[in-house]
């Protein structure tokens, strides 16, 4: 099994937690949902079955309610926020749907916001379905840019699951019987600050800096480098002088550096874009998941107007490009971080969490690291501390315990418990998982280690 994102849907624990469910309309639709959707790792088969979401839960037909610790990265509003519904029933009234070659006033809107927003000259945006789209879309940009089609990223990190998205991606998951992949890309180790090849310290990260150039330097013909600001899965956080120095390292090489912010942007880390927690620029910025207000499928690519260089090509040409209805949901949703004042929140609810979940690691052996920033967070548990090897069987029991006890979150490279809860939850609820943590460790430690 490739225990690299995500609880494995066909594992022993799987079948033991599927033996659990007694409701009889959840067993029939689980069942009905297996023979008609094609089974794929970490989808179907399904968990459980829901029937409402609202805020910082989602609940089952079975009536049990759960905080939702994962929300794929789409619910930094919380479910069903209010204020975002309003806006997207307002324009159901009049436009609906925008056909290509014409554009809307939310699309406009939307397109001056972002650029409001961000720094410098990133003006210039194409609007997209999906994440994995805008990937694409950049990757397309900035073959056209540079006139080179070869790309580094990162080993382990995620991008999107087209064909083209798992070629710049790093997860075996994604890539196991593929193929050949997208040619002209090459992979380096990612900076980690645990169990990292190059050593875990700040002044290690620089190391993994110094591969970087070492590889664009050798090859010669490197137009971009892709990576997330944060990777998002298993939550590791470069340091600052690593992203300086991978600034430097593009700018001087006239690399085109693109961050992709899909599941990190939009208030997670308690800024509104990841990248300024670095003090840093891309020069491409890939947005979505959030930006539809957990509602609206609906995702941004926003470039330098220097690069605005592609009139005769279509880089996107997707049929809702323009969606009326998106963009009055990635509006709702930039406005409602605004007047809400999350940032701010987001960043005492992160002291506070870390904090807590820092007491959890001095308590439980089975912690060997805690790490994370705003309201993302990684738990990464080990069988020993000294030998840092991956409690990759506890892990999926954890997980387990907890979504019984109503806390679901999801596990990446087999040993991290991932934390993104939605932006707005209170601070009882923050408080109530982590005693469903704690209840889950108490257990797990002591038979396991």
């Amino acid at each position: 099994m490739n225990l690299t994102e995500g609880d494995i849907n066909i594992s022993d624990g799987r079948q033991k937690w599927n033996q659990k469910i007694t409701d009889p309309i959840t067993r029939q639709i689980l069942a009905d949902d297996a023979r008609y959707f094609l089974h794929q790792s970490m989808s179907t088969p399904c968990l459980d079955v829901l029937e409402s979401c609202k805020g910082s839960e989602i609940k089952t037909i079975s009536g049990k309610h759960l905080l939702d610790f994962h929300g794929n990265n789409v619910h930094q509003l919380g479910y069903g926020n209010d204020y975002v519904i309003s806006q997207i029933v307002e324009q159901l009234k009049s436009l609906p749907f925008s056909p290509r070659r014409y554009t809307n006033e939310p699309a406009v809107e939307l397109a001056q916001k972002l650029a409001g927003l961000l720094p410098g000259d990133l003006n210039r945006s194409l609007f997209a379905p999906g994440g994995t789209s805008v990937i694409g879309m950049a990757l397309k940009l900035a073959r056209v840019v540079t006139g080179k089609y070869k790309l580094v990223s990162l080993w382990d990190s995620f991008h999107g699951a087209s064909l083209d998205a798992i070629s710049a991606g790093g997860e075996a998951i994604f890539r196991k019987q593929m193929g050949p992949m997208l040619p002209g890309v090459m992979h380096i180790p990612p900076p980690t600050t645990f169990r990292g090849i190059f050593g875990d310290t700040e002044e290690d990260q620089l190391k993994y800096a110094d591969f970087l150039e070492y590889v664009i330097e050798k090859d010669g013909e490197v137009g971009a480098f892709l990576a997330e600001t944060i990777r998002n899965t298993d939550v590791q956080i470069p340091s600052k002088a690593y992203w300086k120095r991978v600034r430097e390292i593009c700018t001087k090489h006239r690399v085109l550096l693109i961050l992709d912010e899909i599941p990190i942007a939009l208030g997670r880390t308690g800024k509104m874009f990841a990248f300024e927690n670095f003090g840093i620029e891309p020069d491409i910025i890939c947005l979505g998941k959030g930006l539809g207000g957990g509602i609206m499928p609906f995702a941004a690519m926003i470039a330098r107007d220097s690069y605005n260089v592609a009139q005769d090509i279509s880089l996107g040409h997707y049929t809702h490009e323009k969606s009326p209805l998106g963009s009055v949901a990635a509006l709702a949703t930039l406005n409602y971080i605004e007047k809400e004042n999350l940032l701010q929140k987001v960043q005492d609810d992160g002291l506070w969490f870390g904090n807590e979940l820092h007491k959890l690691k001095e308590q439980f052996p089975i912690i060997g690291d805690v790490r994370g920033l705003g309201l993302l967070w990684g738990i990464e548990l080990v069988k020993n501390r000294e030998t840092k090897g991956k409690a990759t069987q506890e892990a999926e029991m954890i997980m387990y315990d907890c979504i019984q006890n109503g806390l679901s979150f999801k596990v990446s490279q087999g040993n991290v418990l991932q934390l993104t809860p939605a932006l707005t939850i209170c601070r009882d609820d923050l408080q109530k998982a982590i005693s469903i943590l704690s209840q889950a460790f108490s257990i797990h430690t002591v038979k396991n280690l």
